[in-house]
């Protein structure tokens, strides 16, 4: 029997060799300058979410298992500072996937490990971006996305390593190829319904690790295990698209789609974060203390938004909610901001969590899906619009399955982007608090603050060295990220010991 056809590049070659290639010979001098200032924003962004990783119970349970991000063996230190990284949602994303778990984290390790410079590390991790986000890309409109798509991990850990190990483009391809034969398929009820959501970049990682090994020591893979019919993209995308994962390399930056997250929370909870934080700045202290003068709180969103909540309400409404589920809680985010003026990371903990008055006003709270918002949703490059436009009417079947047919039925898809240097992610919410006695006060915020779009491509920094200091870092570890590609092996070390130290 003849085996189907496989699906190479334009090149001629499999997809996986002609990506490993570029990335594998990719230099500092390679990058465009906004590229090394996002990719720099990244890491301190990154090592915010790591550090508060560590203050939280379940942060430390994952050292108490793994041991310290900071640890002598560089595959592990790996997988914990993926873990620490990566559950309470402070962890970026792009066009497409949660990158920085894998494509920082990994550098980070083998950095310190191989005493790299900042320069070294910088280029691992853009290079580990941009394998990690084209894969994602390519695999977008199918079953998993976000958190769930843990090969996004596995890509980006496989592309950080190799790149810091200097290892060869061969290695590379059948690293990435081993990794992408058995890749993990994530469980949406256990991954809501306990404590697994921890290990959601920490297993893939760890994977990931494994696989660079058994490359490194000889074993091969299929080069084209991505794009074959009976392949790693047949099995995880509805609609696959190996295109992305090759088109304008070195051209179209998928590093330019970052977005950063500011506070803790999944998707469209920043946004309606982000309006209640507003009327706490406008209206007067106390103003939402007494939740019974309260009539309803309505937040209007996205169908995204309002799918993943029905799925974190099916684990908990309450005080009993798991820990894993409270950051996709738009609810709880909300009441709590409106409460105390504020969201952190020890808001998802005891005793914040199991706070009466906060679940008081959260049973206020209701969702509204706003059809022009979920047009915006996938109108913009992140999440979904730029996978939509290259897919053209084949996402059309998809598109009807996940965001329903009227939705789909409004979607022009146009063409696809030349480049992301404008990309943007519009996961809009317009909350609405209404009194009893009649008056209702209303706030809008269609790109999150640190969301993909002009105000973050012109203040990232500031917004990062603000996350920073708001997780305890040490002004001294942000001044050394503020001059990452200029620093020495010693200086990259030193960077890491500080960030990650006591406050």
């Amino acid at each position: 029997m003849t085996a189907p056809a496989a699906h190479p590049s334009p090149a001629g070659r499999p997809r996986l060799t002609e990506l490993a290639a570029w990335a594998a010979a990719l230099r500092p001098s390679d990058l465009p300058a906004r590229v090394t200032a996002l990719a720099r924003s990244q890491v301190l962004s990154q090592l915010a979410a790591i550090r508060a990783g560590l203050g939280h119970p379940l942060g430390r349970r994952l050292v108490t298992a793994y041991g310290s991000p900071l640890q002598d063996e560089p595959a592990r230190a790996a997988a914990v500072l993926a873990g620490l990284g990566s559950w309470l949602n402070l962890d970026d994303t792009a066009y497409a996937g949660h990158l920085s778990n894998s494509t920082v984290a990994v550098p980070l390790a083998y950095a310190r490990a191989l005493k790299l410079d900042g320069a070294a590390l910088l280029t691992a991790v853009v290079a580990a971006n941009e394998c990690a986000a084209r894969v994602t890309a390519a695999a977008t409109l199918g079953p998993f996305r976000g958190q769930t798509a843990a090969h996004t991990s596995l890509v980006g850990a496989v592309a950080g390593r190799m790149h810091c190990s200097g290892d060869n483009a061969g290695i590379w391809t059948h690293a990435l190829g081993l990794a992408l034969t058995m890749p993990p398929w994530t469980l949406l009820h256990g991954f809501l319904g306990g404590d697994a959501r921890l290990l959601t970049a920490l297993n893939p990682v760890r994977a990931a690790m494994d696989a660079c090994d058994a490359a490194a020591a000889g074993l091969t893979a299929a080069p084209d295990v991505l794009e074959h019919p009976e392949g790693f993209l047949a099995r995880f995308a509805a609609v696959p698209l190996p295109e992305e994962t090759t088109e304008d390399l070195g051209k179209r930056w998928h590093t330019d789609t970052l977005s950063f997250k500011v506070r803790p929370g999944g998707p469209g909870v920043d946004t309606a974060v982000d309006c209640a934080l507003r009327l706490c700045g406008q209206l007067p202290a106390g103003r939402f203390e007494a939740a019974d003068d309260i009539e309803e709180i309505v937040v209007e969103t996205s169908r995204y938004t309002t799918y993943v909540a029905r799925l974190a309400e099916e684990h908990g409404q309450g005080p009993d909610t798991p820990p894993g589920v409270l950051p996709l809680s738009v609810p709880y985010a909300v009441a709590t901001a409106l409460l105390t003026g504020d969201l952190t990371v020890a808001d998802f903990a005891a005793p914040a969590s199991r706070d009466p008055r906060r679940w008081h006003l959260a049973s206020r709270v209701r969702l509204v899906e706003d059809p022009a918002m979920t047009d915006d949703l996938l109108s913009g490059a992140a999440p979904l619009g730029a996978a939509i436009r290259r897919a053209g009417d084949r996402a059309v079947p998809w598109l009807a399955s996940f965001a329903g047919a009227d939705a789909a039925a409004r979607v022009v898809p146009g063409a696809p982007e030349e480049t992301f240097t404008d990309a943007a992610k519009y996961t809009g919410s317009r909350l609405t608090v209404r009194w009893r006695d009649g008056r209702r006060a209303v706030a809008r915020q269609d790109i999150p603050v640190g969301g993909a779009g002009p105000d973050t491509r012109a203040g990232h920094r500031g917004l990062v060295e603000q996350k920073f200091r708001d997780a305890g870092g040490p002004p001294e570890a942000a001044r050394l990220c503020a001059r990452l590609e200029e620093l020495s092996p010693a200086e990259v070390s030193l960077l890491m010991e500080r960030a990650l130290g006591p406050a």
